[in-house]
């Protein structure tokens, strides 16, 4: 029995670090579109005229917190009905399919409902991460695992200035789209691999 609960108790730390990188991704692929920012308005995504750029964009950045609240009313509840390790699954998938639809988007309307596709699943991070972290962590450690895996966001936000620049140079701005959001559904196999709902902690 207690080297049973030895083994739980290294094997959450596991799904802390889990969550992390899933928290990590989830920043990093919101940040791709600030970043190309230029490319795409030098490639005339954003429309003809210059003028109307940053008026644009605001409008592409709204459609995502639109998304983005309508999703945390939403996740939530289907996260508790179908448990974390469906949830998660169901979020990121969705997050990394829409992050990758953007490759494909012709124009500020299709920016706009990838954005909008984009923020729907990836507010599904924030309550499959407190929630996993309930379900694995007793009281006593709950904050630290939280911390630890909320701490993704700033993790996302160091990499993506780094990472999303230099495949713009490489292979252009769509590859920028189609690789970080392929990020995603690598991490769902370590999941589907590692992840099981807790019977003791």
């Amino acid at each position: 029995m207690l080297s049973q609960v030895k083994s739980i108790g290294r094997y959450r730390w596991t799904i802390c670090a889990l969550v992390f990188f899933a928290t990590t991704i989830n920043y990093l692929d919101r940040q791709v579109i600030s970043l190309l920012k230029p490319n795409l308005e030098a490639a005339g995504l954003f429309g003809k005229d210059p003028a109307h750029y940053e008026s644009v964009y605001a409008n592409i950045v709204i459609a995502f917190q639109i998304g983005f609240a309508f999703g945390m009313l939403l996740l939530g509840s289907i996260i508790d009905k179908f448990g974390t390790k469906i949830g998660y699954v169901a979020s990121l998938l969705g997050w990394s399919i829409a992050a990758i639809a953007h490759a494909f988007a012709k124009g500020p309307f299709g920016f706009g409902i990838a954005r909008v596709a984009l923020g729907i699943p990836e507010a599904g991070n924030y309550p499959a991460a407190i929630k996993t972290t309930a379900e694995w962590f007793p009281k006593k450690e709950r904050a630290l695992a939280t911390g630890i895996s909320i701490s993704g966001t700033n993790v996302g936000a160091i990499i993506a200035p780094i990472v999303v620049p230099l495949i713009t140079v490489l292979l252009g701005w769509q590859w920028a789209f189609i690789i970080t959001g392929a990020v995603g559904l690598i991490w769902l196999i370590f999941w589907k691999i590692f992840y099981d709902t807790p019977t003791i902690l």
